[in-house]
């Protein structure tokens, strides 16, 4: 335990000397955030916000893992952080082209797609020749285990959920602070666990992306001077999903990423009755993020709230996996 404390403190100082220095290294290179068309119009005056500041936390949880590793016994939380980085170069691409182009279009969405398929596809391999992929699938509340799944079937699943959890952490993103505060508890939420198991090694990760979270907000609360772009959302998305994974609980995601999900599911609703309708909305923008800011309410407080929904969700989820803790 001492080592996971020592592990938080030094994440959150790490993370917010990195920032220190960064962000006068993104401003004078001109690295601004271009606000979308078709977002809120008074999100305007963030333009020209220093993005990519989610290397500060990136960069902290491989400092940590780097120094705790003289002492690590199990390095399997090494595949975890191999799969978080190769989703935040995607994401560092995609900012990239952004900055490049001075435009709010990176990447296109279907070249995104395909990197993080080809991404999740290759880790979920090599996890698999490697005997460190089980598949098996654990069941919260009930305490069941589904067992002798087909490999493919397995990789398949776990494809479409990496996948689909990465993004849905992307779009989280989208008021000052917001994807920050939600995953700090699932962070929070996944080294508990870990510790539970008695899989320090694992542990290490999510405790110091809680610091280096917690550092971040310094920079990222409203009105954030930095954001983290999708170089920091598509990592923190990778790790909330390869965690899941290497705990042997992806069905857990559905309860701790209950605001990841619901996100993405608001603009899926949209759009699909946008066009059934031939121009009726359901919400008066999407992501539900907006539709609350349109309904009067304060970034922070959408913050506030939704951080509070997940810490009460992962203490469910808690409970949901008792079974498998004891």
């Amino acid at each position: 335990m001492t080592r996971i404390i020592i592990t938080l403190v030094a994440g959150a100082v790490l993370s917010g000397v990195i920032g220190w220095f960064l962000l006068p290294v993104l401003r004078a290179l001109k690295a601004g955030q271009s606000i979308r068309e078709v977002g809120p119009t008074w999100h305007n005056y963030k333009a020209g916000t220093p993005m990519m500041g989610g290397l500060m936390f990136v960069l902290a949880a491989i400092l940590c893992l780097l120094g705790n590793l003289p002492f690590m016994a199990d390095h399997t939380v090494f595949y975890v952080l191999a799969l978080s980085l190769c989703f935040g170069l995607v994401g560092f691409l995609d900012d990239f082209f952004k900055l490049k182009y001075k435009r709010n279009l990176g990447l296109t969405s279907l070249q995104k797609a395909m990197l993080q398929m080809a991404v999740s596809a290759l880790f979920l391999y090599l996890l698999y020749k490697k005997g460190s992929l089980s598949c098996d699938l654990y069941i919260p509340f009930v305490d069941v285990t589904l067992t002798n799944i087909h490999p493919l079937v397995y990789i398949f699943f776990a494809m479409f959920v990496m996948v689909g959890t990465v993004n849905a952490v992307n779009i989280t993103d989208g008021v000052d602070g917001l994807c920050g505060t939600v995953t700090i508890p699932v962070m929070v939420f996944f080294t508990a666990v870990a510790v539970a198991m008695e899989r320090l090694d694992i542990a290490l990760l999510p405790v110091s992306l809680a610091g280096a979270l917690v550092a971040y907000l310094v920079y990222n609360w409203h009105p954030a001077k930095v954001f983290m772009g999708d170089t920091g959302s598509l990592f923190l998305g990778g790790v909330v999903c390869a965690l899941a994974f290497a705990l042997d609980m992806p069905l857990i995601l559905v309860i701790v990423g209950f605001v990841y999900f619901v996100e993405t599911l608001s603009v899926i609703l949209q759009v699909g009755y946008f066009k059934l309708t031939h121009g009726k909305r359901i919400f008066k923008m999407a992501p539900i993020h907006h539709h609350f800011e349109m309904s009067g309410w304060k970034e922070e407080t959408i913050v506030l709230v939704f951080s509070g929904i997940t810490l009460a969700l992962c203490l469910v989820a808690w409970f949901g996996i008792s079974g498998l803790l004891a």
